[in-house]
């Protein structure tokens, strides 16, 4: 067979599952593998990846994968990367660090833009400039405090540093580690923050030398492009290379003799009193599985993992919380990208010297479900929500080319068939025979890989009060040490790295260098908004919409009440109320045959909060306030969901205390988990709550508000279990009416007109009650809190209404937040910094703006950053192409890809805020007509509001008592 642009086809295979053709290539001089999957998907994608084990916790894969994207051969401007997100319309653009492998994936759904994207990214990971100080600035390099002291910094050091406050993260590498102690995946790809500095600059150019190499890659494409065009891209960049012995085979783990037991302490804040400080442990049990060739066998473990812990009723996850030794779960359930799967579980919120009772439970659980059998209707769940997960390809934001990216590597990265993940239709119906002849399918993995298997670790984290002050104190000892090992000399050498970093990072790139970035003109893009189809209709008498999208097959459904007439008090309950009406069972049936109803017969219900101020309307006084069961389903099943909403919503059983304190617990539990690895989501959540009703009543329904509330909600049950239960009819009472009510249908038109008249026959069922609408008050904010975490890193956060200042909404902004975001806050916050990022949140609809830092080693110099992002704008000679390239991403961020389910509620969305097409398309014409002039009125008003900005910071107690000094006063709150 001839080859094409140097490939030899060596496999062809239609992937029927997903409509593709796949084709698999080798290039004939490298040896290189392309997977080329054809379909009709116009959100292309792309990604290059390479096996890289690490064989330390350096993170010189880590380190690496975020420096071969700051300038390349062809490409030689200080961050190509950064120059792509500010002027492309890619719906995905990133790069990730696994423990085996690196992997650099772009997304548009523009051909053109699809092209230049690939072209940059081929030349970044091939022949990266990689200098050492873009290895300082993105790994660690020494630099100097204030008084003098030596300290260290770094963008990737300080990303694991706050990766290493978060619990969950902890326990889950250790978890790993201590399964694979013999091979790559039991050291830190990411990067350890003790172990970072160890890292030397030859051993990091060495590492791009032994790994980057097209003998030891894959390419992937996926999409509507031209399949012969992809081959001719990869070609140009690879044909220079000849063939390489590439070392990077991942070992596989030799099975323990006997099973593992460890122990290892973690950061906490001081107990604050709630009697809580010996239950803050956590465990894991965790056993090796085999690896990922067999994909009848990975399927079927997939379906075990659901069977045991998939649902809140499921066998394994019911006994662990039922036994009361714990909050929450722990674990990670089933991890298949690896060369070898395993299986975590255990429990959050422990008392550590009761590990071992949280073993012993699991094993006995196991073991009786093995001996006396798994229950038909939980396997028959099992099976639905795999096949349903399979066939619908929700991958949300994600580009579904993507995810199947991801999944080929779990047998191509190994030497297996890259398409066997894809095509599960065959493997999938050898084990529903085998479960329709009898088999014991599931009883029989238990016993041979949980029971049987002696490759078992048991990991325990132990709280430790004063642990981040020790290490506080390690680090400080071991720059003093480092500092009197170097010497004068070292030190002054260590001055002068610092300083030609410095420069290296304000030295502007060369126009002509900046020039060579491919990208579209702005008279490429399209100058009207995409439409999304909505019509009004009126099921049962409802107001509805209908948006006409080809859904392949699935019903997308949303019941919206309206939640104006909560009392202010209770808003804080609603979440854990919309989840007791899906969690607890009705009258027909308890909690476990409900769940198990639920995954047998849809793709599964949610509920999410919407709530937003209204375009044109004054935020501390009007909003739109509604509650959302969101339900998916087979066309063909339509009627089960309709039943089973009708079933839950009409008689939920909210006196099942038992259940509704378990679900408490665990809301607890996850609103602390989640302060340290999204605390810039928690400090942006406290500024909006000063600026409009919306923004309050989200901080009390997800916020550390929220967080309080919960706190006390858990002893409210214990001591008030009828106060509590009244509040929660209070709600039904309140918000399960057809008064104010929306409903959203999204579906094939031909699909529809079935499903409307049982639509109205569900709809007709609900009470029709009125209630008033209650007043919900913003009240007074300080204007500078601190929330005290166990994070060695800081989330810096500032905003103020731009409505207030008297500013009027021009298209514009979009086009100022945003070229802020990724040019100055990128290069003082995030380059010079050391923060892992920075972000500035325009909502438009309000008013309000916010900075926010995430990972950020800094505290006051951030907020300096924030305050002067208004005189940048003010003060920048923006070039004609920087200009463009502002406006070609802010235009990429109108016209985001969204599959129909997005499209379906998005639509709904713009309607409830007001949000028309007139003003949208009149926002668009004023993106493209952006001058200079516009950003600088903008940056004018920034620094009006930088005088005054309200500002939230979430940190160490330490950090926050330094912050403290630059404040008159300044609130410190402590959840934990």
């Amino acid at each position: 067979m001839p080859l094409i642009y140097g490939f030899e086809e060596i496999l062809e295979k239609e992937v029927r599952e997903y409509g593709a053709t796949a084709v698999l290539y080798r290039h004939a001089a490298t040896g290189a593998e392309l997977l080329s999957l054809i379909t009709d998907d116009e959100n292309k994608v792309f990604g290059a990846v390479f096996r890289t084990p690490p064989a330390d916790s350096t993170g010189v894969a880590h380190i690496l994968e975020h420096s071969v994207l700051c300038g390349s051969r062809r490409y030689p401007v200080k961050e190509p990367f950064v120059e792509l997100l500010k002027g492309s319309l890619h719906t995905f653009l990133n790069a990730f660090t696994y423990p085996d492998k690196t992997c650099y994936p772009v997304a548009s759904a523009n051909t053109a833009d699809f092209y230049n994207l690939v072209d940059v990214y081929l030349d970044a990971v091939f022949h990266p400039l990689i200098p050492e100080h873009v290895f300082r600035q993105e790994g660690w390099h020494y630099d100097f405090a204030d008084d003098g002291a030596l300290t260290r910094n770094g963008v990737v050091y300080n990303e694991m540093k706050g990766a290493y406050s978060a619990p969950d993260g902890v326990l889950a590498e250790f978890s790993q580690r201590l399964l694979f102690p013999d091979n790559a995946y039991g050291v830190d790809s990411g990067g350890d923050p003790q172990a970072i500095p160890d890292l030397t600059y030859a051993q990091f150019k060495a590492f791009h030398e032994t790994y980057y190499h097209p003998s030891n890659a894959r390419f992937f494409f996926h999409g509507d492009d031209d399949p012969t065009e992809r081959l001719r891209l990869v070609d140009a960049c690879i044909s220079e290379f000849g063939r390489l012995d590439v070392d990077s085979a991942v070992a596989l783990q030799q099975p323990f003799k006997e099973p593992v037991r460890a122990r290892i302490p973690y950061a906490v804040e001081e107990g604050d009193g709630d009697g809580r400080e010996q239950k803050r442990g956590m465990v894991t049990i965790n056993w090796l599985l085999p690896d990922t060739e067999d994909q009848e066998l990975v399927l079927s473990l997939d379906i075990l993992e659901h069977i045991l812990i998939g649902l809140s009723s499921s066998p394994l996850r019911k006994a662990l919380i039922d036994s009361g030794l714990g909050e929450d779960m722990a674990g990670a359930g089933l991890e298949g990208e690896l060369r070898q799967m395993f299986f975590s579980t255990g429990l959050k919120g422990i008392d550590p010297a009761e590990s071992g009772r949280v073993e012993n439970l699991v094993m006995e659980t196991l073991r009786g479900l093995a001996a006396d059998g798994l229950d038909f209707e939980a396997v028959e769940a099992g099976c639905n929500a795999l096949e349903f997960s399979l066939r619908e390809n929700n991958t949300g934001a994600f580009p579904r080319g993507l995810s199947l990216m991801l999944r080929s590597l779990t047998t191509w990265l190994y030497g297996g068939d890259p398409t066997a993940p894809l095509c599960f239709e065959a493997p999938l119906a050898r084990i529903k025979a085998r479960l329709d002849a009898g088999e014991r399918l599931f009883e029989d993995l238990l016993t041979t890989y949980f029971l049987e298997n002696r490759h078992k670790a048991v990991l325990t984290l132990e709280p430790d009060p004063g642990l981040a002050e020790t290490r506080l104190a390690e680090e400080r000892g071991r720059l003093e040490e480092e500092r009197e090992r170097m010497g004068e000399e070292g030190m002054e050498q260590a001055r002068q790295t610092l300083k030609r970093l410095r420069t290296a990072q304000k030295t502007p790139d060369s126009p002509e260098a900046l020039a060579s970035i491919p990208r579209l003109g702005a008279a490429d893009l399209p100058r009207d908004n995409a439409l999304l189809p909505s019509e009004p209709r009126e099921p049962g008498g409802v107001a509805a919409r209908f948006h006409d999208l080809s859904t392949n097959g699935v019903v997308y459904l949303e019941v919206g009440f309206d939640m104006s007439a909560v009392p202010a008090g209770l808003l804080p309950l609603v979440p854990l109320f919309a989840r007791s009406l899906l969690e607890t069972g009705t009258d027909k049936e308890d909690f476990v045959t409900l769940s198990r109803r639920i995954a047998r017969k849809t793709g599964g219900i949610g509920r999410q909060s919407f709530l937003s101020s209204i375009k044109g309307r004054d935020p501390k006084r009007e909003l739109r306030s509604k509650l959302f069961f969101r339900g998916k389903a087979a066309v063909d099943k339509a009627g089960d969901l309709l039943d089973i909403l009708s079933d839950v919503l009409l008689s939920a059983d909210l006196d099942n205390r038992g259940r509704i304190s378990q679900m408490a617990l665990e809301a607890r539990a996850r609103a602390e988990r989640r302060l340290v690895p999204s605390g810039h989501a928690a400090a942006s959540s406290r500024l909006r709550a000063r600026f409009g009703r919306a923004g309050w009543a989200a901080e009390q329904m997800s916020g550390v508000s929220n967080l309080f509330y919960l706190k006390d909600l858990v002893e409210r049950i214990e001591d008030d279990w009828d106060g509590v239960r009244a509040d929660l009819e209070t709600l039904r009472e309140r918000l399960l009416t057809r008064n104010g009510l929306i409903v959203n249908i999204t579906l094939d038109r031909r699909d529809y007109e079935p499903f409307e008249s049982a639509l109205g026959g569900f709809l007709e069922k609900l009470p029709d009650r009125e209630s008033a609408p209650e007043t919900w008050d913003v009240g007074v904010y300080p204007r500078a809190e601190g929330v005290v975490i166990p994070a060695q890193v800081n989330y810096v956060g500032a905003a103020f209404n731009m409505y207030d200042l008297g500013y009027e909404f021009h298209g514009s902004a979009l086009v100022a937040a945003r070229h802020l975001r990724m040019a100055y806050l990128w290069d003082r916050v995030r380059v010079r910094g050391g923060a892992y990022g920075a972000f500035c949140a325009f909502d438009r609809i309000g008013g309000p703006l916010a900075f926010v830092s995430y990972r950020d080693p800094n505290t006051a110099a951030t907020l300096e950053a924030f305050a002067g992002a208004g005189a940048y704008l003010q003060n920048a000679e923006l070039s004609d192409d920087e200009l463009e390239r502002a406006i070609i991403g802010a235009v990429g961020d109108l016209d985001s890809y969204m599959l129909p389910d997005a499209k379906g509620h998005a639509a709904l969305a713009r309607e409830l805020t007001g949000d028309d097409e007139e003003g949208r398309a009149r926002m668009r014409r004023e993106v493209f007509e952006t001058t200079r002039e516009h950003l600088k009125a903008f940056g004018a008003c920034l620094s009006r509001g930088a005088a005054a900005a309200d500002v939230v910071v979430l940190g160490s107690s330490r950090a926050l008592e330094d912050l403290a000094a630059e404040f008159e006063a300044m609130n410190l709150l402590k959840p934990f």
